[in-house]
């Protein structure tokens, strides 16, 4: 068989016709209307012929071992090609995860002969059609040696866990200050396991060529990382993988790596010499990747009289898996929000289990604010303070962790800003004084935060004769808008219109890109295009001027480039198609990286956008940079039934330029609806027995709806901040869900007067 390079079915998108212009405008989506037409093609959507398909099995106990497969029955059944478990499968090399845990042993076999979770995966069933596979799937008869499991961290037998290191942070005094502290506070904070649910789920078409090359159709969003986990579970060089992934339906932090069905999918596909489509069912989903685990945190805050902090104590606990160590970094807020001159954080990691956990929407920020953000809510309550003045009274005027200062931070006017907005000088501070008839009225705050994370990209930008312009990448889209701000940028710098701007992303074939994750694609990215685009005018100016056959050789010393044309400034421009003609080019092509300047080899360049040595290659900066909001939420409880809905949403961002205001809007409002989730639906059930997730489909584990969901009102207040990245701008995706889940908890204490500290608050809760 053979795989086409068509650009259009990989991806290939021009920047939308009612675009309005270069970066930092509203201009549409360029991938839009492919996606409204369904002609956005998706990887389980790619049309491979003679494909076969792959369907996954799972342990259904919690701990212990398979002692036997008997695989008999389904490797008879109707049109099955091949049945995978520990004994009956291709042996891999081990590769380190995304956080640096590697299988054990010398080889690595993703069927699990030692089970450590409940859906953990033992075997899979390879069949002509999607229908066979699942039905000799349920032909497998497995038996277990089944071992008391441990499914939670609540469960006694858990422990204490182990201290992670990393985490443990302390300045000045806090024992003592705590212990002079006039007003002092104490209270424990818990989050249930959230799981990432993309609409589009993890799955994979997976062939190997003739000549031991692999290629991949994958949503990932890594497209390069994932490339060297093929590579080296294979044995095979960089190059000889090809990864395509040119759209995702949603990944949250959860695919970001090759997982252990990846592998299943290749070795089924290796060990048949045929194409193999594998699709993750949705229970699957639950337990094929981890999601963010369980947390506890127990704050003690001491203040003076009239607010100000004088001493911090954080006492945090996660889970993780048996197997590896995946630290969800609960202290990442309560270090660096507020003036804290005497400080203690702590954080212990708890083996129990379940899947190790992955990255979830703003991993850490998001639980850490949750504790000290309702923490500061109370402490507010004790002084009699509103809680704005409380946190204004705090602000400090550098990062107390680092002791660097900020590289901006306009949090006071996400304060003055959303407060006026939301008419917060109305509210009553008394809990239970306001109401609508039966409906008690609560009017809640809280701030969020996230980190300006770095790294190098790679672009390539191409002029064409038609005076078009290409611009090319592995990073990826996964409906954020990368396509349409890389036009943007380009189109700014080359001065031609957007819709003149085409777009290849999502293919390791293209030019190097790291991780689109922790909210640093699209700053990493514009620069990328930023520099690419410039070098390529030079170039184009360069060959207007010096080559013999430009017909602008002659008529000036400088040229300039705009709308589509190229020549001096008092007249005689051309085409830039025409110098291109002339000079005997039918296009002119320049690629450039953001890496800092060095000779490197190949396999030092490839490894720098394909591992996490990339950030280590980027120079410390002597600022803290970080994009601030402040949320302001009203909510309405049922005094009878004790039922509660999120009423009106209004919130300010610090975020730095925005590169597209439309885009940055859509993205400020699904993170608010996502925490609106985490407040009041998402949780994962586990039975206590064996460790099943009982809440395994979009039944049971409850994510917000458009019923769910108020007015909400997005305001920006940030500028420019280049010392934070290239082209001003700050985190914008995950930036928005920090903070909701404690605003709308602080909302409900204010209408009802009960004070919730596990997500999600219930009808139990309040009545």
């Amino acid at each position: 068989m053979s795989l086409t390079d068509s650009p259009a079915k990989y991806g290939s998108v021009a920047g939308s016709e009612t675009a309005s212009g270069p970066l930092g405008r509203a201009a549409l989506r360029g991938d839009g209307s492919l996606k409204v037409r369904g002609a956005a093609t998706y990887a389980l959507e790619q049309p491979v012929e003679g494909v076969l398909h792959c369907v996954l099995v799972q342990s259904t106990i919690g701990a212990g071992r398979v002692a036997a497969i008997d695989r008999s029955a389904a490797e008879a059944a109707p049109g099955v090609r091949l049945v995978l478990d520990a004994g009956n499968s291709l042996t891999l090399a081990p590769m380190p995860d995304f956080f640096g845990n590697t299988p054990p042993g010398d080889s690595y076999v993703p069927f699990a002969r030692e089970i450590s979770f409940n859906g953990e995966l033992i075997a899979a069933v390879v069949a002509d059609t999607l229908e066979q596979a699942r039905a000799a799937a349920a032909l497998l008869e497995v038996t277990y040696e089944e071992a008391r499991s441990v499914p939670t961290f609540s469960d006694p037998r858990a422990g204490e866990g182990r201290a992670v290191d990393a985490m443990t942070k302390e300045w000045g005094e806090p024992d003592a200050a705590f212990a002079e502290a006039p007003v002092r506070i104490e209270a424990t904070y818990e989050t249930p396991r959230e799981y990432n649910l993309p609409i589009e789920p993890h799955g994979l078409i997976v062939h190997f060529e003739a000549d031991d090359r692999l290629t991949i159709y994958e949503p990932t969003q890594w497209v390069d990382g994932t490339a060297r986990n093929y590579a080296g579970w294979f044995g095979l060089s960089f190059d000889a993988v090809r990864i395509v992934s040119p759209f995702i339906g949603g990944g949250f932090g959860s695919k970001a790596q090759g997982l252990p069905h990846s592998a299943a999918a290749a070795i089924a596909a290796k060990m048949l010499g045929r194409p193999v489509k594998l699709a993750v069912t949705r229970p699957q989903t639950f337990t094929a990747y981890g999601g963010r685990p369980a947390t506890r945190q127990t704050l003690r805050l001491g203040a003076a009289a009239d607010g100000r902090l004088l001493a911090l104590d954080h006492d945090a606990a996660s889970e993780t898996s048996v197997t590896g160590t995946f630290t969800e970094t609960l202290g990442i807020v309560t270090k660096m929000m507020y003036a804290v001159p005497n400080l203690s954080s702590r954080q212990n990691v708890v083996p129990v289990n379940t899947v190790l956990p992955g990255p979830f929407r703003a991993p850490g920020k998001n639980p850490s604010a949750f504790a000290f953000e309702c923490a500061v809510d109370e402490l507010a309550v004790e002084l009699g303070m509103d809680p704005v003045d409380l946190r204004r009274v705090n602000e400090p005027d550098h990062d107390f962790e680092t002791g660097k200062p900020w590289s901006s931070r306009r949090l006071l006017k996400c304060y003055d800003v959303a407060g006026e907005a939301f008419g917060w000088a109305g509210r009553n501070p008394a809990p239970r004084s306001m109401r609508e008839g039966r409906q008690l009225i609560g009017w809640g705050m809280a701030v969020g935060t996230h980190p300006v994370y770095a790294a190098p990209g790679e672009a390539t930008v191409r002029l064409l004769a038609n005076g078009s312009v290409e611009v090319s990448s592995s990073a990826i889209d996964m409906g954020t808008g990368t396509y349409t701000i890389l036009a943007q940028t380009a189109a700014d710098v080359l001065g031609v219109p957007v819709e003149k701007v085409t777009v290849r992303l999502g293919d390791s074939r293209l030019g190097r890109a790291p991780v689109a994750g922790g909210s640093q694609l699209a700053n990493l990215m514009t620069a990328a295009v930023h520099k690419t685009a410039l070098a390529a005018r030079d170039e184009l100016v360069t060959l207007g001027l010096t080559d013999p056959n430009s017909p602008l050789r002659d008529q000036a010393n400088t040229l300039t480039v705009a709308d589509g044309r190229i020549g001096a400034s008092r007249g005689g421009a051309i085409s830039v198609g025409e110098l291109l003609a002339a000079t005997g080019r039918d296009h002119l092509e320049v690629t450039r990286d953001t890496l800092p300047e060095a000779d490197r080899t190949p396999e030092e360049r490839q490894r720098m956008f394909s591992t996490l040595a990339g950030r280590g290659a980027l120079p410390d900066l002597p600022v803290s940079r970080h994009s601030f909001c402040a949320h302001f939420i009203e909510v309405r409880v049922d005094e009878d039934f004790g039922t509660i809905r999120v009423s009106r949403v209004v919130t300010a961002f610090d975020a730095g330029r925005l590169y597209n205001p439309k885009l940055a809007e859509s993205q400020f409002k699904g993170g608010i609806v996502m925490g609106i989730g985490m407040a009041l639906l998402e949780e994962g059930v586990t039975d206590p027995r064996n460790g099943r997730i009982l809440s395994s489909n979009l039944a049971d584990y409850r994510i917000a709806t458009n019923a769910d969901v108020p007015e909400i009102t997005t305001i920006s207040v940030g500028e420019p901040d280049y010392d934070a990245t290239p082209l001003g701008g700050k985190a914008v995706g995950e930036l928005s869900i920090v903070g909701v889940a404690p605003a709308i908890a602080n909302a409900v204490y204010h209408a009802t007067g009960r004070r919730v500290r596990s997500l999600p608050i219930k009808l139990d809760d309040l009545l």
